[in-house]
């Protein structure tokens, strides 16, 4: 059976509840037993879902939010100090915990996997859930994103796994101690927090350490950034690592992927033998995810052809290259890719399975911090489209930075032949990509900011 509620966890307050990460935290704790409360900025079908399961939720931050018999104030990086819920806890002597202190003792007595990587950690927690629990084995997650439903980004589960996405934006997985690791692929993004790469080999090198003896660490064998973390752990470590991929060298090795339209079907050479199963989600991106889900299942003693049964019952996870539906002949998709490795990824696996149809994008950048480091980088990717209209850019928890545009993207995307316009806003922008689209083409809405409202809107338009 899992286990009950952490110390000072019975009463906590979230600031900024109805994040992915947080709301996830909020929703295991209330499952617990805890009595959650929190505040957000503004009201959300996530901070609904939080209400149905017992938790209070302020919309808006105010100092008087915070009850008086508060044990804990939990918040994650992008709270600042001077948030009035914060200043108030400070007063009261309420002790504030980050996030990932959180979910590190929620796992405690557990047998963790954590998910890390620059980018497909959310996809991967995914599929490792929704297979777990389609064996019957009633693992716990916290996901940073919704499978199939606003709050079901999260599960308290009476089985022995705790499957949860390890955030490196923060340095924050460091916090960890997972009987399984994954290691999907090292990048330098979070610019914000990391300077170079030897930044992020040193802070992905302190994760690794971190994993329990005896445990093992499951790891890309394709991509540059993991090859080289694997070269600098591999002799001071005696964990059991495992490499997985496409070349020869690979622990588990993947044959072949086969795409079948919006699905693969991927086959891999695992302990000499040939195991073929079904990842229902389009590319080569998410059939590395489904093959790195499933070494880290196999590591945990799952038996690998159960497991890749299982892996069919994956279909998806909001934002994802999630179908957002259909008018006259157009589809309409969502993405949340914004690094230039995962547009690169998903506009890829878009392309293949538009086949003759014309592939045409609505992308907001995210971060100016992001758009100022990797903007040229955005604008060579957005070159795999037909066509695509630039919003500007998301700021999410940054200020601006002076000169720094989305022109940079655009300016960048017409100069690799992209046909690319930039839209006033998001009312021009879903006229122009709607107003482009013909019977048979796709359309992707892509980027982490509220570009993902827009979807409806442009199935509206195309309804006329």
């Amino acid at each position: 059976m899992a286990p009950g509620l952490p110390t000072a966890m019975d009463r906590p307050h979230f600031i900024g509840i109805g994040g992915a990460g947080m709301s996830g935290i909020a929703k295991i704790l209330t499952q617990r037993g805890a009595r959650v409360a929190g505040s957000d900025a503004r009201e959300s079908a996530t901070a609904e879902a939080l209400r149905a399961l017992g938790a209070t939720v302020h919309i808006g931050h105010d100092a008087t939010h915070v009850a008086p018999d508060t044990t804990a104030i939990v918040v994650s990086s992008a709270i600042r100090e001077d948030n009035p819920e914060l200043a108030r806890a400070v007063e009261l002597g309420i002790p504030v915990v980050h996030r990932s202190d959180a979910l590190a003792a929620l796992m405690d007595g557990l047998r963790p996997i954590a998910v890390a990587g620059t980018h497909g950690k959310t996809t991967t927690t995914s599929m490792l859930a929704v297979s777990l629990s389609s064996l019957g084995l009633n693992p716990s997650y916290a996901i940073g994103g919704d499978l199939d439903a606003p709050g079901s980004n999260a599960l308290h589960g009476e089985g022995e796994i705790f499957v949860a996405e390890a955030d490196e934006s923060d340095r924050s997985f460091h916090k960890y101690a997972p009987e399984v690791a994954i290691i999907l692929n090292v990048e330098l993004d979070h610019h914000a927090n990391y300077a170079s790469m030897d930044e992020i080999y040193d802070s992905f090198e302190t994760f690794t350490s971190k994993i329990v003896p005896g445990g093992t660490l499951v790891i890309a064998a394709d991509q540059a950034g993991a090859v080289e973390l694997t070269r600098r752990i591999r002799d001071t470590t005696s964990l059991k690592v495992v490499t997985y991929g496409e070349s020869e060298s690979s622990d588990i090795r993947i044959h072949k992927i086969t795409p079948r339209g919006l699905t693969s079907e991927v086959t891999v050479l695992l302990d000499g033998k040939l195991l073929t199963f079904t990842v229902s989600v389009p590319g080569r991106h998410y059939a590395h995810n489904a093959v790195a889900a499933l070494a880290a299942g196999v590591a945990l003693g799952v038996p690998a052809r159960n497991l890749a049964s299982a892996l069919k019952a994956y279909t998806g996870v909001k934002r994802r290259l999630q179908l957002k539906g259909e008018v006259n002949g157009v589809q309409v998709i969502d993405s949340y890719a914004h690094h230039p490795t995962e547009m690169t990824a998903d506009l890829e696996a878009m392309r293949s399975a538009a086949g003759d149809a014309r592939l045409l994008v609505l992308f907001q950048p995210h971060l100016f911090s992001r758009t100022q480091e990797l903007g040229k980088e955005m604008g060579d990717a957005l070159a795999l489209a037909d066509a695509s209209v630039v919003l500007d850019i998301y700021p999410a928890r940054e200020d601006p930075i002076p000169g720094i545009t989305s022109a940079l993207i655009i300016d960048a995307a017409r100069a690799a032949g992209a046909d690319v316009q930039a839209a006033a806003d998001k009312d021009a922008a879903v006229a122009a990509i709607a107003g482009m689209a013909k019977p048979g083409d796709l359309v992707l809405t892509m980027g982490a900011g509220d570009v993902t409202d827009l979807g409806p809107r442009i199935l509206s338009h195309l309804e006329g």
